[in-house]
C-alpha cells in the first residue's frame, strides 16, 4: 500500500498545477507550487513566481493565516534552508506551527540538499518525500541540470517537411510550418533561460530571437546568444534590439569588444577552428541559463548532437514534400554505418494546427 492517499496525490496534483504557472518566470529558479490543508480542504497555495521574490510556500502560508496551524503542506521541492534574497522557508513553516509536510522531491542545491528537511524534523513535523517526483524531475529539468550537472538542458527545436528538410536550396523557409507550431515555438521559448542560434542564421535571417507568446501573461525575456566566432553578424541588429538581453560568444580577436546597453561579449576558446561547443555550455552556465532552446541551421544543430550535449529535439513536421535539392533537418553528424545510428525515443508527440509535434531524447 502507498505511504500517500488519494487526497495527498489530489493537492500535489495541484501544487504541480501552481508551481507550471511560474514556467515563464522564474528562471533560473525552479518552479514551485504549494498547497495547505486540512483534509480535503484547501486553506493556502501558492507559486514561486520571480527569482528574488518570495518562494512557494510564503505566499500559501499568507493565504491560510492561522489556519496553516496543525495543516499539511504539500510542496514540489524540499522547502529551502538557508537565507539568500528571501528567508528560509522551513523556518516560516516551523513558526506557523504545520504539523505534516509532504514534498516530490529533495532539493539538490547544496545550500538545501536535505537542510530543509532537518529543519522540519527537528521541529517535530513529520516529512514525507516522492510523491509525484517523476513529474517534478520533468518541469524543472532545466534547473537540475544546472545545480546537478553543471551545464544548461539543451533543447534543439526544428521545424522540417516529412522529407526531413528545413530550407529550400536557396535558404527560403518561411513558412514550412503552419501559425499553430510558430505559436507553439513561442511558448517553448518563453520558458528557456536563453535562447541560442549561430551567425549564419542571423546573418541570413535577422532574427529577433524574443519570446513572444500569445498568451497575455508576463515572461521574463530570455537571454539571446549568437555564437559568432569572428563576429561577423554584427550588422545584424533585430538581435540587439528590444528589452532582451544579449550576449555574442566570439573566439580570440585582436581587441576586445566592449559590452554596451544590453549586448555583452565574452570570448569562447576554439576546438578545431570552431568555438568549443562544451566551453559554451560551460559559459552559459556561467550566467545561470538553466535551459537553452537552440534555433539554428543544420551545421550548428548537427555538431550540438554529434558532440552529445543535445538533451531532447524538439521537431515539428510539416505535411509538406520539398524535395531532394532542399537543405537538410541535420548534417555532420558523423555517422558512416547503420550501427552508428542515433537512436531517440518518442516522450511525447501531439497534433499541433496541421502538423506533428514530436518530443525527442537520445535513447541512451
Amino acid at each position: 500500500m502507498s505511504e500517500f492517499s488519494a487526497t495527498d496525490h489530489a493537492h500535489m496534483a495541484r501544487a504541480l498545477r501552481l508551481a507550471e504557472r511560474g514556467a515563464w518566470t522564474t528562471k533560473p529558479n525552479p518552479m514551485v507550487g504549494c498547497v495547505i490543508a486540512h483534509g480535503q480542504t484547501v486553506v493556502g497555495e501558492g507559486f514561486h513566481q520571480y527569482a528574488g521574490q518570495p518562494h512557494a510556500e510564503v505566499f500559501a502560508l499568507g493565504q491560510a493565516g492561522a489556519r496553516a496551524r496543525g495543516a499539511t503542506v504539500y510542496v514540489t521541492l524540499e522547502p529551502c534552508a538557508h537565507t539568500g534574497r528571501t528567508g528560509p522557508c522551513a523556518d516560516a513553516l516551523v513558526a506557523a506551527g504545520v504539523s505534516r509536510v509532504v514534498t516530490a522531491m529533495r532539493d539538490p542545491f547544496p545550500q538545501v540538499d536535505g537542510a530543509g528537511f532537518e529543519k522540519l524534523r527537528a521541529a517535530g513535523i513529520a516529512v514525507q518525500v516522492g510523491l509525484l517526483e517523476a513529474q517534478v524531475r520533468e518541469l524543472n529539468r532545466g534547473f537540475l541540470s544546472q545545480v546537478v550537472r553543471g551545464r544548461p538542458w539543451l533543447r534543439v527545436k526544428l521545424g522540417a517537411s516529412v522529407d526531413g528538410r528545413t530550407a529550400m536550396a536557396s535558404g527560403e523557409s518561411k513558412w514550412i510550418t503552419g501559425a499553430a507550431a510558430r505559436a507553439d515555438v513561442q511558448r517553448w521559448r518563453a520558458r528557456s533561460g536563453a535562447i541560442l542560434t549561430g551567425a549564419r542564421t542571423v546573418i541570413a535571417d535577422d532574427p529577433s530571437l524574443t519570446a513572444r507568446p500569445e498568451e497575455d501573461q508576463p515572461v521574463v525575456p530570455p537571454l539571446r546568444v549568437v555564437l559568432d566566432a569572428t563576429l561577423a553578424s554584427l550588422d545584424q541588429v533585430r538581435v540587439q534590439a528590444g528589452d532582451a538581453p544579449t550576449l555574442y560568444l566570439h573566439g580570440p580577436l585582436p581587441t576586445r569588444v566592449a559590452d554596451h546597453d544590453q549586448v555583452h561579449f565574452e570570448q569562447i576558446p576554439l576546438h578545431e577552428g570552431r568555438l568549443d561547443l562544451r566551453a559554451v555550455l560551460a559559459a552559459l552556465a556561467r550566467h545561470r541559463v538553466c535551459e537553452v532552446q537552440v534555433e539554428a541551421g543544420a551545421t550548428l544543430s548537427g555538431a550540438l548532437m554529434a558532440a552529445g550535449l543535445v538533451d531532447e529535439l524538439l521537431l515539428y513536421l510539416a505535411p509538406t514534400l520539398l524535395g531532394d535539392g532542399a537543405r537538410p533537418l541535420l548534417s555532420h553528424l558523423g555517422i558512416a554505418a547503420l550501427a552508428e545510428q542515433q537512436r531517440l525515443r518518442v516522450v511525447d508527440e501531439r497534433r499541433v494546427g496541421a502538423d506533428l509535434r514530436l518530443l525527442l531524447r537520445p535513447a541512451g
